[in-house]
């Protein structure tokens, strides 16, 4: 397979991800929540501070030349964020919605946070497949040039994820 094939299955895949994550949003709202879905949110930060984590140490790894380690760092830090991401779809499926009070002082800031983390879990998903892609390729060269945009992005997702979750959770009403 050429790298054009697989850099566009990448892009389809990517953008059917994102269509899904789009359309959640325009499902109807349950009426009866199961009580699992209700632990989700926590799990979804957990998964993410896990892979937080995994990614420090992985870049760790890789710049004391543990090469090894750092693959297998990455792939499991990709396991977990897909998890997350099926966690996420089946979460908000049930179509639960919780606003940040208007009233709280800190609105602003949350908005931020949360508006930039949304606009970067959309470009992250294609940024780690051809990371992976590259690395597992042997095509180290280039997969050091995408790596240095993927790297802080998909850090950055997972913490903001912790992030909003810690700023939204006390107003659960679910």
């Amino acid at each position: 397979m050429n790298d054009k094939k697989v850099f566009q299955g990448i892009m389809v895949l990517s953008v059917v991800v994102f269509a899904v994550v789009v359309v959640l949003y325009s499902l109807p709202k349950q009426d009866v929540i199961p009580t699992w879905v209700r632990f989700l949110p926590m799990l979804n930060a957990i998964l993410n501070g896990t892979c937080s984590i995994l990614l420090v140490y992985s870049l760790y790894s890789i710049r004391n030349k543990r090469v090894e380690l750092h693959k297998r760092l990455n792939l499991a830090t990709f396991i977990l964020s897909s998890l997350f991401l099926v966690s996420y779809i089946v979460f908000h499926a049930f179509g639960v919605e919780t606003k940040f009070p208007d009233d709280n002082p800190i609105r602003p800031l949350y908005l931020v946070i949360l508006l930039t983390h949304i606009l970067l879990a959309a470009v992250v998903l294609p940024l780690v497949l051809v990371s992976f892609y590259l690395g597992l390729t042997k095509k180290f060269e280039m997969h050091r040039k995408v790596s240095k945009f993927t790297f802080p992005i998909w850090l950055y997702v997972t913490a903001s994820g912790v992030i909003v979750y810690l700023m939204i959770s006390p107003y659960y009403r679910f």
